[in-house]
């Protein structure tokens, strides 16, 4: 019997413990032997439930307990989660996490300390929820030299931005309607203006060109200065406004990286991507591009990948997973303000443009930000074209 333990029993945690009760067999087939949940870690208590004697508060009984294999690591944040997350390792237990937060911020720390300690710091669930991603890029990609990374990363955005393209709802009472149904947090900042696609989009370049790229220094904008009239405009025009999370390799090796609203023409299939949905396409030079589709959130899904981890790392722990990648010192990031892209503009123009071809709004000549500024002086609502 192998045991493993659960650190935290929110939303996720809980799935956690379910998919290893639940599909027990199936896990014990594919392991080699059955795996067993000995602690749960939760400052409260839980005694209605039926494995009410699992909880402990005590970390240490869990890091000093020899016989525990794996770790889901399954917080949140960067405190705790970051503490306990190094201590497992350190003491010869594999870590498994959604904790985008976590991974992003310190991701080359903590696969630094589980190399040294020859065990697995594995975080499929942090990126794309229950949607195998990370696992392919690393694996199935490997012959390729990946090129771009471009994605609807977060369930929450999408989903607001459906409810506005299709039912022609107001930004506040999409969001409003998204808080009800648990699409968003009381609080849902990390959303809507972006940084939770953020991490996200860093960790898959981090994985893809193998250097760390500081979610600190990545142009980030959310959703909140999308209006209905730039739906009606993007629809007119055969596009859908999409939060797109992208890092595209140039031929010099460096990097772009950005979170933003894209106009997303309807023949591109993340354009057909909506409601709490995700899309990624990972584009590699000798494959093409390769789209990945799922749910991004939700207990169960985000679960299945945690469990899968650990699964894997019970598997791999006499050799384990070689996933690691720099500090940042390669300074791959390159100032977004020098991309040239198209964009759609919405505001007043002058005789300026009338060199330029134009549909409706959209400028289809490429630009960089700078000659955006200079050409568009009044333009409100501006969003690159992908």
């Amino acid at each position: 019997m192998l045991k493993v333990a659960v650190l935290g029993h929110g939303t996720v945690g809980s799935g956690v413990y379910e998919v290893f009760e639940k599909n027990a067999a199936q896990i014990a087939h594919t392991v080699g032997e059955p795996v067993e949940v000995k602690y749960v870690l939760d400052l409260r208590a839980f005694p209605e439930l039926h494995y009410a004697d699992k909880f402990v508060t005590d970390f240490e009984i869990i890091e000093k307990d020899p016989e525990i294999l794996a770790v889901a690591e399954v917080m949140g944040g960067v405190g705790a989660a970051y503490a306990f997350s190094k201590r497992c390792l350190r003491a010869g237990k594999s870590v498994c996490t959604s904790n985008k937060e976590l991974v992003a911020a310190h991701g080359e720390e903590l696969l630094a300390i589980a190399k040294e300690h020859n065990v697995n710091y594995l975080f499929e669930a942090s990126v794309g929820g229950g949607i195998p991603l990370i696992r392919p890029m690393i694996q199935c990609l490997a012959a390729n030299q990946l090129q771009e990374i471009c994605g609807i990363l977060n369930g929450t955005t999408n989903y607001i931005l459906t409810e506005m393209i299709r039912n022609g709802v107001s930004f506040d009472d999409a969001l409003a309607e998204a808080q009800r149904r648990g699409y968003a947090e009381k609080d849902p900042t990390a959303d809507i203006e972006g940084h939770d696609a953020c991490r996200k989009i860093c960790i898959l370049a981090d994985l893809a060109f193998g250097d760390k790229i500081d979610p600190e220094q990545v142009s980030c904008e959310g959703i909140t200065q999308i209006t209905l009239e730039d739906v009606a405009a993007a629809r007119r025009m055969g596009y859908a406004i999409k939060l797109v999370g992208r890092a595209k390799r140039t031929e010099a090796g460096k990097v772009y990286a950005c979170v933003a609203p894209h106009l997303i023409p309807e023949t591109n299939p993340l354009a057909s991507v909506e409601g709490v949905f995700n899309g990624i396409q990972v584009t590699g030079d000798m494959v093409g591009e390769v789209m990945f589709y799922g749910r991004g959130a939700g207990k169960h899904a985000t679960a299945s990948a945690v469990v899968a981890d650990m699964m894997d790392a019970l598997l791999h722990r006499e050799k384990r997973r070689p996933i690691e990648w720099g500090n940042g010192a390669q300074e791959l990031l390159l100032p977004l303000d020098d991309l040239v892209s198209a964009w759609y503009v919405r505001g007043e123009v002058d005789d300026a443009l009338a060199r330029c071809k134009t549909e409706g709004a959209a400028i289809t000549i490429p630009m960089t930000v700078a000659e955006r500024n200079a050409k568009l002086p009044h333009a409100e609502g501006a969003m690159r074209v992908l």
